[in-house]
């Protein structure tokens, strides 16, 4: 991510710094001084970013290098560097037949994934687990959080909530940075498997969050077109437009469009405001964005689904992917809106949560 001296990323380590025993000898130019020196005003810290999300689970391994300010005897760090060390495969959430998701699995990914970034789970300094959208609702997410906790290392928590995985993948996907770069006002919309998260941006600050269940794989099937997933905000959308939803159904091409049409209008509605339906308010998951985005604003995108709008992913993963990401685009051509590229797509939240906590 390069060099960022933004203060919005500062660290207060009070507890670094000369104790007063020893006294370091201002003359002295050996290497043992220089060293100590060193020590005092820099920190190195190995980070991981987990996002256990509806769809897609997979990590990110950074180093952070965090500088005390210029200030004689600021107990306050900066950080100057960001490094990434590992990602991670992108692993599809694993889900049991009775629609848990299946620890065992995860346990073995995770510790795949140490392994191949070369990594031991006490070397991990901080870092932070986000448990998030339908994940977060499985009844066996404890035991997932607490999964995660005992093999990444003494300062990894298990963190949960639509507004701080918004912030993260605004500071993930480089949407702040492009807001303050271009200094002007981004939206930027993070879309996953069951929910769709909203963060406003101007001159580098996120401004504020919200969340909506908007996502790819509200809806999933099998091989043979037939429903094998059915999230609880499916049947509201699916009952709005008249269409029948039950397990091992085949749910036709006209339906699975009309589907993610109404998916893309309530998340446009959320995302823009003032055209706010029934259904679009139901969907929100969080209060909603306060103001519209104003000026020329920019409009930015991660998550799963912004692989198939900047067209990185073709595969087909039998969801709602391809048609939510046609319906959005045909929402932008009809509003005359342009999708700005930040660098970042499925990977935002775990990036953010990797290198900017």
């Amino acid at each position: 991510m390069g060099h960022d001296h933004h203060h919005d990323h500062e660290f207060d380590f009070a507890f670094l710094g000369n104790t007063g025993d020893e006294s370091l000898d201002s003359g002295s130019h050996d290497q043992e001084g220089e060293s100590n020196t060193w020590l005092l005003d820099n920190v190195e810290l190995i980070t991981v970013g987990v996002d256990v999300g509806s769809s897609t689970t997979h990590l990110v391994f950074s180093k952070l290098h965090l500088q005390r300010l210029a200030q004689s005897l600021s107990s306050r760090f900066v950080v100057v560097e960001r490094k990434e060390i590992h990602r991670s495969p992108i692993l599809l959430t694993p889900f049991t037949d009775d629609a848990t998701i299946d620890v065992a699995q995860l346990s073995a990914f995770i510790e795949e994934s140490y392994r191949n970034a070369g990594v031991e789970p006490l070397d991990v300094d901080t870092g932070v687990v986000i448990l998030t959208g339908v994940a977060l609702e499985r009844r066996n997410s404890r035991a997932v959080a607490e999964l995660f906790a005992a093999h990444g290392g003494k300062f990894v928590c298990a963190s949960a909530g639509h507004n701080l995985e918004g912030i993260l993948a605004a500071f993930g996907s480089g949407a702040v940075a492009l807001s303050r770069r271009q200094k002007r006002e981004v939206l930027h919309i993070d879309i996953g498997g069951g929910t769709s998260k909203l963060a406003l941006i101007r001159d580098g600050e996120v401004l504020e969050t919200a969340a909506v269940s908007v996502g790819a794989r509200l809806l999933a099937f099998d091989e043979q077109n037939k429903l094998v997933r059915i999230e609880n905000a499916a049947y509201r959308i699916a009952d709005s437009m008249g269409i029948e939803l039950r397990a091992g159904l085949a749910l036709g091409e006209r339906d699975k469009e009309l589907f993610a049409d109404a998916l893309a209008k309530a998340l446009m509605a959320s995302a823009l405001g003032g055209a706010s339906t029934e259904l679009s308010k139901q969907l929100m998951l969080t209060p909603g964005l306060s103001r519209p985005p104003v000026g020329d604003c920019l409009f930015s995108f991660s998550g799963g689904v912004s692989e198939y709008l900047f067209d990185r992913e073709t595969h087909v993963f039998n969801d709602m992917a391809i048609y939510l990401t046609r319906a959005i685009k045909n929402e932008f051509e009809r509003r005359k809106l342009t999708i700005t590229a930040t660098g970042e797509g499925i990977r935002a939240t775990a990036i953010g949560a990797s290198q900017f906590t």
